[in-house]
Protein backbone atom coordinates (compact mmCIF):
# COMPACT_ATOMS: atom_id res chain seq x y z
CA UNK A 1 0.00 0.00 0.00
CA UNK A 2 3.07 2.66 0.77
CA UNK A 3 4.45 2.04 -2.99
CA UNK A 4 0.76 2.29 -4.73
CA UNK A 5 0.12 5.94 -3.19
CA UNK A 6 3.37 7.14 -5.20
CA UNK A 7 3.12 5.15 -8.15
CA UNK A 8 -0.54 6.98 -8.32
CA UNK A 9 0.63 10.31 -7.67
CA UNK A 10 3.33 10.21 -10.47
CA UNK A 11 0.75 8.64 -13.22
CA UNK A 12 -1.15 12.14 -12.06
CA UNK A 13 1.57 14.08 -12.67
CA UNK A 14 2.47 12.39 -15.83
CA UNK A 15 -0.63 12.71 -17.35
CA UNK A 16 -1.11 16.27 -16.37
CA UNK A 17 1.88 17.11 -17.97
CA UNK A 18 0.96 15.73 -21.09
CA UNK A 19 -2.47 17.42 -21.32
CA UNK A 20 -0.75 20.45 -20.38
CA UNK A 21 2.43 20.34 -23.23
CA UNK A 22 -0.37 19.59 -25.34
CA UNK A 23 -2.47 22.26 -25.00
CA UNK A 24 0.62 24.41 -25.74
CA UNK A 25 1.33 22.97 -28.41
CA UNK A 26 -2.17 23.27 -29.74
CA UNK A 27 -1.73 26.75 -28.85
CA UNK A 28 1.73 27.21 -30.44
CA UNK A 29 -0.15 25.40 -33.92
CA UNK A 30 -1.41 28.81 -35.05
CA UNK A 31 2.16 30.55 -34.77
CA UNK A 32 4.12 27.43 -36.05
CA UNK A 33 2.06 26.88 -39.12
CA UNK A 34 2.81 30.49 -40.26
CA UNK A 35 6.14 30.58 -39.12
CA UNK A 36 6.07 27.39 -41.93
CA UNK A 37 4.31 29.36 -44.59
CA UNK A 38 6.51 32.69 -44.04
CA UNK A 39 9.91 30.64 -44.50
CA UNK A 40 8.10 28.89 -47.81
CA UNK A 41 6.81 31.76 -49.18
CA UNK A 42 10.12 33.67 -48.64
CA UNK A 43 12.41 30.86 -50.21
CA UNK A 44 9.53 30.82 -53.23
CA UNK A 45 9.96 34.48 -53.80
CA UNK A 46 13.84 34.41 -53.59
CA UNK A 47 13.72 31.88 -55.85
CA UNK A 48 11.66 33.61 -58.56
CA UNK A 49 13.59 36.58 -57.31
CA UNK A 50 17.19 35.24 -58.44
CA UNK A 51 14.79 34.09 -61.51
CA UNK A 52 13.64 37.26 -62.58
CA UNK A 53 16.68 39.08 -61.98
CA UNK A 54 18.78 36.63 -64.50
CA UNK A 55 15.82 37.20 -66.85
CA UNK A 56 16.40 40.69 -66.16
CA UNK A 57 20.00 40.12 -67.28
CA UNK A 58 19.35 38.90 -69.84
CA UNK A 59 16.98 40.87 -71.24
CA UNK A 60 19.31 43.65 -70.16
CA UNK A 61 22.32 42.06 -72.35
CA UNK A 62 19.85 41.77 -75.45
CA UNK A 63 19.19 45.13 -75.49
CA UNK A 64 22.76 46.20 -74.97
CA UNK A 65 23.65 43.86 -77.58
CA UNK A 66 21.06 46.22 -80.13
CA UNK A 67 18.13 44.32 -81.90
CA UNK A 68 17.91 41.13 -83.89
CA UNK A 69 16.45 38.48 -83.89
CA UNK A 70 19.04 35.51 -82.31
CA UNK A 71 16.88 32.83 -83.76
CA UNK A 72 16.79 33.34 -87.28
CA UNK A 73 20.66 34.89 -86.69
CA UNK A 74 21.47 31.21 -85.78
CA UNK A 75 19.85 29.68 -88.56
CA UNK A 76 21.94 32.47 -90.86
CA UNK A 77 25.33 31.82 -88.82
CA UNK A 78 24.88 28.05 -89.49
CA UNK A 79 24.23 28.65 -93.11
CA UNK A 80 27.11 31.42 -93.80
CA UNK A 81 29.59 31.54 -91.18
CA UNK A 82 29.88 28.26 -89.35
CA UNK A 83 32.31 26.78 -91.74
CA UNK A 84 34.95 29.11 -90.40
CA UNK A 85 33.82 30.30 -87.46
CA UNK A 86 32.39 29.28 -83.81
CA UNK A 87 30.95 30.89 -81.10
CA UNK A 88 33.37 30.00 -77.93
CA UNK A 89 36.60 28.57 -79.75
CA UNK A 90 39.03 29.39 -82.65
CA UNK A 91 38.08 28.15 -85.89
CA UNK A 92 39.23 29.48 -89.43
CA UNK A 93 38.90 32.79 -87.63
CA UNK A 94 38.29 34.06 -84.92
CA UNK A 95 35.43 33.23 -82.07
CA UNK A 96 32.48 35.44 -82.66
CA UNK A 97 30.75 35.41 -79.31
CA UNK A 98 30.13 38.93 -77.94
CA UNK A 99 31.67 39.99 -81.22
CA UNK A 100 28.90 42.82 -81.65
CA UNK A 101 30.42 44.90 -78.75
CA UNK A 102 34.07 45.07 -79.29
CA UNK A 103 33.67 46.68 -82.83
CA UNK A 104 31.56 49.38 -83.99
CA UNK A 105 28.07 47.75 -85.36
CA UNK A 106 28.54 49.83 -88.31
CA UNK A 107 31.88 48.75 -88.70
CA UNK A 108 31.04 44.85 -88.65
CA UNK A 109 28.28 45.64 -91.14
CA UNK A 110 30.77 46.66 -93.71
CA UNK A 111 33.66 44.08 -92.49
CA UNK A 112 31.11 41.52 -93.40
CA UNK A 113 29.88 42.62 -96.86
CA UNK A 114 32.84 43.41 -98.15
CA UNK A 115 35.84 42.81 -95.84
CA UNK A 116 38.39 42.96 -98.42
CA UNK A 117 37.09 46.34 -99.34
CA UNK A 118 37.91 47.73 -96.35
CA UNK A 119 41.57 46.46 -96.23
CA UNK A 120 42.91 48.04 -99.17
CA UNK A 121 41.01 51.28 -97.95
CA UNK A 122 43.43 51.40 -95.35
CA UNK A 123 41.06 51.16 -92.11
CA UNK A 124 43.32 50.59 -89.35
CA UNK A 125 41.38 47.08 -87.17
CA UNK A 126 40.76 46.01 -90.68
CA UNK A 127 44.59 45.58 -91.65
CA UNK A 128 45.15 44.54 -88.17
CA UNK A 129 42.67 41.78 -88.30
CA UNK A 130 43.65 40.52 -91.55
CA UNK A 131 47.08 40.23 -90.95
CA UNK A 132 46.27 38.48 -87.53
CA UNK A 133 45.25 35.59 -89.59
CA UNK A 134 47.73 35.12 -92.23
CA UNK A 135 46.30 37.45 -94.68
CA UNK A 136 43.55 34.95 -95.10
CA UNK A 137 40.46 36.49 -97.27
CA UNK A 138 36.95 36.21 -95.83
CA UNK A 139 34.20 35.78 -98.18
CA UNK A 140 32.33 38.64 -98.60
CA UNK A 141 28.61 38.49 -98.12
CA UNK A 142 26.90 41.42 -99.88
CA UNK A 143 23.77 39.85 -100.47
CA UNK A 144 23.10 40.06 -96.54
CA UNK A 145 20.28 42.64 -95.96
CA UNK A 146 20.64 45.33 -92.98
CA UNK A 147 18.53 42.76 -90.74
CA UNK A 148 20.50 39.27 -91.40
CA UNK A 149 23.80 41.02 -90.16
CA UNK A 150 21.76 42.22 -86.84
CA UNK A 151 20.31 38.97 -86.30
CA UNK A 152 23.40 37.27 -86.71
CA UNK A 153 24.70 39.50 -84.69
CA UNK A 154 21.91 38.99 -81.93
CA UNK A 155 22.84 35.77 -82.36
CA UNK A 156 26.58 35.87 -81.50
CA UNK A 157 26.00 38.09 -78.26
CA UNK A 158 23.66 35.88 -76.54
CA UNK A 159 25.71 34.96 -73.48
CA UNK A 160 26.78 31.23 -73.06
CA UNK A 161 24.36 29.30 -71.53
CA UNK A 162 25.36 28.05 -67.91
CA UNK A 163 24.65 24.37 -66.85
CA UNK A 164 21.90 24.44 -63.38
CA UNK A 165 22.90 22.76 -60.63
CA UNK A 166 19.95 20.03 -61.65
CA UNK A 167 21.94 19.16 -64.88
CA UNK A 168 25.61 19.80 -63.41
CA UNK A 169 24.31 16.81 -60.86
CA UNK A 170 23.20 14.37 -63.17
CA UNK A 171 19.59 12.81 -64.20
CA UNK A 172 18.90 10.08 -61.34
CA UNK A 173 19.97 6.76 -62.75
CA UNK A 174 16.64 4.53 -63.54
CA UNK A 175 16.40 2.17 -61.14
CA UNK A 176 16.89 -1.28 -62.48
CA UNK A 177 14.79 -4.56 -63.23
CA UNK A 178 11.61 -4.94 -64.12
CA UNK A 179 9.94 -2.48 -61.59
CA UNK A 180 8.25 -4.38 -58.68
CA UNK A 181 8.39 -7.82 -60.46
CA UNK A 182 10.23 -10.87 -58.33
CA UNK A 183 13.57 -10.81 -58.26
CA UNK A 184 15.23 -13.50 -60.59
CA UNK A 185 17.75 -14.67 -57.71
CA UNK A 186 14.56 -15.37 -55.77
CA UNK A 187 13.27 -17.83 -58.15
CA UNK A 188 16.71 -19.04 -58.80
CA UNK A 189 16.23 -20.22 -55.28
CA UNK A 190 12.80 -21.31 -55.34
CA UNK A 191 14.24 -23.71 -58.40
CA UNK A 192 16.40 -25.27 -56.41
CA UNK A 193 14.53 -25.87 -53.36
CA UNK A 194 12.26 -27.78 -55.29
CA UNK A 195 14.66 -29.11 -56.72
CA UNK A 196 16.09 -30.45 -53.58
CA UNK A 197 13.55 -31.40 -52.77
CA UNK A 198 12.07 -33.82 -55.00
CA UNK A 199 16.09 -35.61 -54.54
CA UNK A 200 14.93 -36.00 -51.38
CA UNK A 201 11.78 -37.70 -51.60
CA UNK A 202 13.11 -39.54 -54.54
CA UNK A 203 15.68 -41.20 -52.17
CA UNK A 204 13.07 -41.92 -49.57
CA UNK A 205 10.61 -43.65 -52.20
CA UNK A 206 13.56 -45.56 -53.30
CA UNK A 207 14.53 -46.23 -49.28
CA UNK A 208 10.72 -47.15 -48.96
CA UNK A 209 10.50 -49.50 -51.94
CA UNK A 210 13.58 -51.63 -50.95
CA UNK A 211 12.53 -52.42 -47.04
CA UNK A 212 8.92 -53.60 -48.88
CA UNK A 213 10.52 -55.77 -51.58
CA UNK A 214 13.19 -57.52 -48.46
CA UNK A 215 10.21 -57.68 -46.10
CA UNK A 216 8.16 -59.47 -49.17
CA UNK A 217 11.29 -61.72 -49.82
CA UNK A 218 12.34 -60.37 -53.17
CA UNK A 219 16.18 -60.37 -54.68
CA UNK A 220 16.90 -56.53 -55.84
CA UNK A 221 20.08 -57.56 -57.72
CA UNK A 222 19.53 -61.20 -59.33
CA UNK A 223 21.40 -63.38 -60.70
CA UNK A 224 19.71 -63.27 -63.96
CA UNK A 225 20.70 -59.25 -64.60
CA UNK A 226 24.16 -59.90 -63.66
CA UNK A 227 24.45 -62.51 -65.59
CA UNK A 228 23.52 -60.26 -68.48
CA UNK A 229 25.98 -58.54 -70.95
CA UNK A 230 26.70 -54.94 -70.95
CA UNK A 231 25.07 -53.12 -74.57
CA UNK A 232 28.57 -51.85 -75.74
CA UNK A 233 30.04 -55.92 -75.41
CA UNK A 234 26.19 -56.70 -77.54
CA UNK A 235 27.30 -54.07 -80.08
CA UNK A 236 30.89 -54.96 -80.43
CA UNK A 237 30.11 -58.41 -81.42
CA UNK A 238 27.80 -57.67 -84.30
CA UNK A 239 29.79 -56.91 -87.18
CA UNK A 240 27.57 -55.44 -89.26
CA UNK A 241 26.94 -52.95 -86.31
CA UNK A 242 30.53 -52.17 -86.19
CA UNK A 243 30.71 -51.54 -89.73
CA UNK A 244 27.88 -49.05 -89.65
CA UNK A 245 29.05 -47.05 -86.51
CA UNK A 246 32.44 -46.85 -88.25
CA UNK A 247 31.33 -45.46 -91.88
CA UNK A 248 28.76 -42.94 -90.14
CA UNK A 249 31.82 -41.61 -88.18
CA UNK A 250 33.86 -41.25 -91.15
CA UNK A 251 31.12 -39.15 -93.19
CA UNK A 252 30.52 -37.22 -90.43
CA UNK A 253 34.29 -36.52 -89.25
CA UNK A 254 35.04 -35.91 -93.25
CA UNK A 255 31.69 -33.16 -93.83
CA UNK A 256 33.69 -31.41 -90.07
CA UNK A 257 36.53 -31.25 -91.31
CA UNK A 258 36.12 -30.16 -94.94
CA UNK A 259 33.93 -27.72 -93.52
CA UNK A 260 36.56 -26.19 -91.47
CA UNK A 261 39.24 -26.20 -93.53
CA UNK A 262 37.19 -24.30 -96.19
CA UNK A 263 36.67 -21.51 -93.62
CA UNK A 264 39.96 -20.56 -93.28
CA UNK A 265 40.67 -17.74 -94.59
CA UNK A 266 37.00 -16.47 -94.53
CA UNK A 267 37.43 -13.22 -92.03
CA UNK A 268 33.08 -11.95 -92.60
CA UNK A 269 32.16 -10.12 -89.46
CA UNK A 270 36.10 -9.22 -88.90
CA UNK A 271 35.88 -5.64 -87.27
CA UNK A 272 39.11 -4.88 -85.53
CA UNK A 273 39.66 -1.96 -83.13
CA UNK A 274 41.47 0.74 -85.14
CA UNK A 275 43.57 3.43 -84.12
CA UNK A 276 41.45 6.39 -84.49
CA UNK A 277 37.70 5.50 -84.42
CA UNK A 278 36.20 6.54 -87.52
CA UNK A 279 32.55 6.26 -87.37
CA UNK A 280 31.22 5.76 -91.26
CA UNK A 281 27.53 5.84 -89.67
CA UNK A 282 28.07 9.41 -89.31
CA UNK A 283 30.24 10.48 -92.13
CA UNK A 284 28.58 8.19 -94.59
CA UNK A 285 25.32 7.61 -93.28
CA UNK A 286 23.94 10.93 -90.90
CA UNK A 287 26.62 13.31 -93.05
CA UNK A 288 25.73 11.24 -96.43
CA UNK A 289 29.60 11.79 -97.72
CA UNK A 290 29.60 9.67 -100.89
CA UNK A 291 31.86 6.78 -100.76
CA UNK A 292 34.16 7.92 -102.93
CA UNK A 293 35.03 11.50 -101.55
CA UNK A 294 36.91 9.41 -99.18
CA UNK A 295 38.23 6.12 -101.44
CA UNK A 296 38.29 8.37 -104.99
CA UNK A 297 40.83 5.63 -106.05
CA UNK A 298 38.20 3.27 -106.40
CA UNK A 299 36.91 4.79 -109.33
CA UNK A 300 40.05 4.25 -111.41
CA UNK A 301 43.02 2.06 -109.82
CA UNK A 302 42.54 -1.38 -108.55
CA UNK A 303 42.39 -0.66 -104.65
CA UNK A 304 39.98 1.53 -103.12
CA UNK A 305 42.86 2.96 -101.21
CA UNK A 306 43.18 4.13 -97.74
CA UNK A 307 42.48 8.03 -97.90
CA UNK A 308 45.15 10.45 -96.26
CA UNK A 309 44.74 12.19 -93.44
CA UNK A 310 44.85 15.53 -95.48
CA UNK A 311 41.50 14.43 -96.85
CA UNK A 312 39.88 14.79 -93.19
CA UNK A 313 41.44 17.59 -92.62
CA UNK A 314 39.60 19.13 -95.27
CA UNK A 315 36.54 19.02 -93.18
CA UNK A 316 38.11 18.45 -89.60
CA UNK A 317 40.53 21.56 -89.91
CA UNK A 318 36.84 23.18 -88.90
CA UNK A 319 35.12 20.97 -87.03
CA UNK A 320 37.40 20.28 -84.03
CA UNK A 321 34.04 18.87 -81.60
CA UNK A 322 31.01 17.11 -82.45
CA UNK A 323 27.70 18.28 -81.68
CA UNK A 324 25.72 17.33 -78.39
CA UNK A 325 22.89 15.32 -80.90
CA UNK A 326 25.98 13.03 -82.20
CA UNK A 327 26.57 11.60 -78.69
CA UNK A 328 25.12 8.13 -78.11
CA UNK A 329 24.83 5.77 -74.97
CA UNK A 330 27.79 3.86 -76.17
CA UNK A 331 29.63 6.90 -77.49
CA UNK A 332 29.88 10.18 -75.41
CA UNK A 333 30.49 13.50 -76.87
CA UNK A 334 34.17 13.27 -75.39
CA UNK A 335 34.94 10.26 -76.62
CA UNK A 336 34.07 11.60 -80.43
CA UNK A 337 36.52 14.89 -79.62
CA UNK A 338 38.76 12.86 -78.34
CA UNK A 339 39.03 10.80 -81.83
CA UNK A 340 39.44 13.99 -83.46
CA UNK A 341 42.40 15.15 -81.24
CA UNK A 342 44.22 11.86 -81.92
CA UNK A 343 43.85 12.89 -85.46
CA UNK A 344 45.18 16.78 -84.85
CA UNK A 345 48.12 14.90 -83.21
CA UNK A 346 48.82 12.61 -86.25
CA UNK A 347 49.04 15.33 -88.88
CA UNK A 348 50.86 18.12 -86.16
CA UNK A 349 47.92 20.36 -86.47
CA UNK A 350 47.34 22.42 -83.05
CA UNK A 351 43.49 23.88 -82.95
CA UNK A 352 44.34 26.79 -81.28
CA UNK A 353 46.97 28.12 -83.13
CA UNK A 354 45.39 27.07 -86.52
CA UNK A 355 48.36 25.73 -87.77
CA UNK A 356 50.16 23.51 -88.34
CA UNK A 357 53.39 21.98 -85.81
CA UNK A 358 55.25 19.95 -88.39
CA UNK A 359 55.22 16.90 -85.50
CA UNK A 360 53.83 14.24 -87.82
CA UNK A 361 52.71 10.96 -86.22
CA UNK A 362 51.75 7.68 -88.91
CA UNK A 363 48.58 5.56 -88.16
CA UNK A 364 48.87 2.55 -88.09
CA UNK A 365 45.19 1.10 -90.08
CA UNK A 366 44.39 -2.37 -89.46
CA UNK A 367 43.15 -3.78 -92.90
CA UNK A 368 40.10 -5.53 -92.86
CA UNK A 369 38.93 -6.76 -96.57
CA UNK A 370 42.04 -8.52 -98.00
CA UNK A 371 42.18 -10.92 -100.77
CA UNK A 372 45.11 -13.52 -101.62
CA UNK A 373 47.29 -12.86 -103.87
CA UNK A 374 46.40 -14.95 -106.23
CA UNK A 375 42.98 -13.51 -106.38
CA UNK A 376 42.60 -10.20 -108.72
CA UNK A 377 39.95 -7.57 -108.12
CA UNK A 378 39.47 -4.43 -109.83
CA UNK A 379 37.67 -1.71 -108.31
CA UNK A 380 37.33 0.20 -111.67
CA UNK A 381 35.97 -2.23 -113.37
CA UNK A 382 33.06 -2.85 -110.89
CA UNK A 383 32.79 0.95 -109.93
CA UNK A 384 33.34 2.87 -112.76
CA UNK A 385 32.29 0.73 -115.32
CA UNK A 386 30.15 -2.08 -114.13
CA UNK A 387 28.07 0.81 -111.94
CA UNK A 388 27.94 -2.00 -109.01
CA UNK A 389 27.34 0.64 -105.53
CA UNK A 390 29.49 -0.22 -102.64
CA UNK A 391 27.37 -1.56 -100.34
CA UNK A 392 26.87 -4.32 -103.14
CA UNK A 393 30.12 -6.01 -101.26
CA UNK A 394 30.49 -4.37 -98.22
CA UNK A 395 27.49 -4.07 -97.14
CA UNK A 396 25.24 -0.93 -95.61
CA UNK A 397 28.03 0.93 -94.58
CA UNK A 398 25.90 4.23 -94.09
CA UNK A 399 24.76 1.94 -90.84
CA UNK A 400 28.26 0.75 -89.39
CA UNK A 401 29.71 2.19 -86.56
CA UNK A 402 32.75 0.16 -86.60
CA UNK A 403 33.74 -0.99 -90.20
CA UNK A 404 33.98 -4.75 -90.62
CA UNK A 405 33.92 -7.30 -93.32
CA UNK A 406 30.61 -7.77 -94.35
CA UNK A 407 30.44 -10.45 -97.56
CA UNK A 408 32.68 -14.00 -96.66
CA UNK A 409 35.02 -12.58 -100.04
CA UNK A 410 34.91 -16.34 -101.12
CA UNK A 411 35.44 -17.63 -105.08
CA UNK A 412 31.47 -19.21 -104.52
CA UNK A 413 30.30 -15.82 -103.57
CA UNK A 414 32.20 -14.47 -106.17
CA UNK A 415 30.97 -16.94 -108.98
CA UNK A 416 27.38 -16.81 -107.84
CA UNK A 417 27.21 -12.68 -108.24
CA UNK A 418 28.45 -13.21 -111.47
CA UNK A 419 25.92 -15.95 -112.91
CA UNK A 420 23.37 -13.53 -111.04
CA UNK A 421 23.89 -9.74 -112.15
CA UNK A 422 22.94 -8.51 -115.89
CA UNK A 423 26.21 -6.13 -117.47
CA UNK A 424 24.84 -2.82 -117.45
CA UNK A 425 24.43 -1.11 -120.71
CA UNK A 426 23.00 1.81 -120.11
CA UNK A 427 25.88 4.69 -121.06
CA UNK A 428 28.00 2.17 -121.35
CA UNK A 429 29.59 1.76 -125.25
CA UNK A 430 32.35 -0.16 -123.91
CA UNK A 431 30.62 -3.81 -124.14
CA UNK A 432 27.78 -2.73 -127.05
CA UNK A 433 28.90 -5.11 -129.67
CA UNK A 434 29.77 -7.88 -128.00
CA UNK A 435 26.92 -7.44 -125.82
CA UNK A 436 24.71 -7.40 -129.49
CA UNK A 437 26.58 -9.95 -130.66
CA UNK A 438 26.23 -12.70 -127.51
CA UNK A 439 22.59 -11.52 -127.02
CA UNK A 440 21.65 -12.88 -130.03
CA UNK A 441 23.92 -16.49 -129.88
CA UNK A 442 21.49 -16.51 -126.30
CA UNK A 443 18.75 -15.08 -127.33
CA UNK A 444 18.38 -12.84 -124.35
CA UNK A 445 18.03 -9.23 -124.21
CA UNK A 446 20.16 -8.99 -121.03
CA UNK A 447 23.28 -10.61 -120.27
CA UNK A 448 25.27 -11.76 -117.35
CA UNK A 449 28.97 -11.30 -116.62
CA UNK A 450 28.84 -15.18 -116.80
CA UNK A 451 27.54 -15.17 -120.40
CA UNK A 452 30.07 -12.14 -121.31
CA UNK A 453 32.99 -14.31 -119.44
CA UNK A 454 32.97 -13.26 -116.20
CA UNK A 455 33.31 -17.44 -115.59
CA UNK A 456 36.94 -17.81 -117.69
CA UNK A 457 39.59 -18.89 -115.31
CA UNK A 458 42.02 -16.57 -116.35
CA UNK A 459 39.41 -13.18 -115.69
CA UNK A 460 40.37 -13.31 -111.60
CA UNK A 461 43.99 -15.67 -111.67
CA UNK A 462 46.42 -14.98 -113.90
Amino acid sequence: MANSVPNETTKLLTHSMKKVNFFQLRSKLPFLLLAFMLTFSTTIYSQEGEEASEEAAEEASAEDAGSGDAVAGEALFKSNCAACHQLDKKGVGPALRGVGGKFDRQWLHDWIRDSQAMVKSGDPQAVQLFEEYNGLIMTPFPGLSEEDIDNILAYTDKPKAQPKADDAAGAPVAATGDGGGVSNNIILGALALIFLLLVIMLFLVFGTLKRIAEAKGVDVTSEEREARAPLWKAVAQNQFLVLVTAIIFILAGSYFAFGYLMQIGVDQGYAPVQPIHYSHKIHAGDNGIDCNFCHSSARRSQTAGIPSLNVCMNCHISISEVSEETATAEYSKEFYDGEIAKLYKAVGWDPDEMAYTGKEEPVKWVRIHNLPDFAYFNHSQHVTVGGVACQKCHGPVEEMEIMEQFSPLTMGWCIECHRETNVKMEENEYYANIHEELSKKYGVEKLTVAEMGGMECAKCHY
